[in-house]
């Protein structure tokens, strides 16, 4: 049985190039900066996003780590929105390990932080009750508000509030090429409104492994160092780095494929009568749905459809989020939606 997942854009495997770039990879030890294909990777990456250098870490979840580890000292605060992957499902690793505190402030629905809330969080420097704000945080796109995309006039209105009190931005920007692809614009152009950025390169990307963390020369000096106190030092890392360099020059074009493909789904779903989609957030790979006119609860249903070879997860116990990706064509979408049918016919 052919099986569609639509649980994330993480379950991608790796292309034919990337498992032979893999296999070719030249090889040295990392932590004593002797990697040439790592530090090919840092390069491209830090080229493409408009940034003097980059860092090769493990995952999305290690790159923000470090970056926020790197911004914010002991008692610290960094403001980020309140639907944020950092908030929601990084176990609060900035301040289990770096004794920094995360201020939120609401996320809008398109994913936005309204310039005036984050002016509000930030901390009077003169006040000696206060912790330091020293780092202002965004995400795009947004995951928990359905992949929406920010454009680099929007960041700009959070820019000016952090260049207006002297305080950073960091961009977790896991998806940041599919932001880049809808709208039309080199990644670069995003970055620009931030002074670092973290990107994967095992989502949308398609490699197996790893994350890009990008800002200055001395951030990313510095950053190096953080990497190395949680256990981010690699080795003949080489091997993994090597897919994330054809990712960056062979799978960021084709991410107008997803969001396609996304397109479709969301449409077809909201001419089902059991969902209920905002068609106006589908703005890239994700699509959250809502659930009505059903008698079983989300996880029953999550569990038919896998029975019926579609995987999918509940973010709520009325929401579904579906994500495209490298692997899954217009078949496969088609396919789905008519197993959609079949599975809430008989639950409904």
């Amino acid at each position: 049985m052919r099986i569609v997942d639509l649980r994330s854009d993480t379950v991608t495997l790796p292309s034919p190039a990337m498992r032979e770039a893999m296999y070719r990879a030249e090889l040295g030890d990392d932590v004593y900066g002797e990697d040439p294909t790592v530090n090919r990777l840092e390069e491209l990456s830090a080229e493409r996003l408009g940034m003097e250098a980059a860092l090769f870490v493990v995952s999305g979840t290690m790159g923000n780590l470090v970056a926020l580890l790197t911004h914010c000292g002991r008692g610290d605060e960094a403001i980020m929105g309140s639907e944020s992957h950092t908030l929601y499902y990084e176990q609060g690793g900035v301040s289990a390990l770096g004794g920094a505190i995360i201020r939120s402030v609401p996320n809008l629905p398109n994913g936005m932080l309204d310039p005036e809330d984050v002016q509000n969080a930030v901390r009077d420097p003169a006040n000696v009750h206060y912790p330091r704000t020293a780092l202002i945080c965004m995400e795009n796109t947004h995951n928990r508000c359905g992949g929406a995309v920010l454009s680099p006039a929007q960041m700009a209105t959070i820019r000016a509030v952090a260049l207006r009190n002297n305080v950073p931005v960091h961009l977790d920007g896991a998806r940041i090429f599919n932001a880049a692809v809808a709208l039309g614009i080199p990644a670069s152009e995003i970055a620009a409104q931030v002074d670092t950025v973290q990107f994967c390169l095992s989502k949308g990307l398609a490699a197996p492994v790893g994350s890009m963390v990008c800002g200055s020369a001395a951030f990313i000096k510095a950053a190096r160092r953080t990497r190395k106190v949680v256990g981010g030092g690699m080795r003949q890392a080489g091997v993994i780095a090597a897919a994330g360099i054809v990712a960056l020059e062979q799978m960021v074009d084709r991410l107008a494929d997803d969001h396609a493909n996304a397109r479709v789904l969301a449409e077809g779903l909201a001419n089902m009568p059991w969902f209920d989609v905002d068609m106006a957030s589908v703005q890239s790979n994700i699509v959250r749905f809502g659930v009505r006119a059903a008698k079983a609860p989300l996880p029953q249903i999550a569990q038919a459809l896998a029975a019926q070879g579609v995987k999918i997860n509940p973010t709520s116990a009325v929401h579904f989020r579906a994500v495209t990706h490298y692997g899954l064509d217009r078949a496969d979408i088609d396919a789905a939606l008519s197993t959609f049918s079949k599975v809430m016919t008989e639950l409904a």
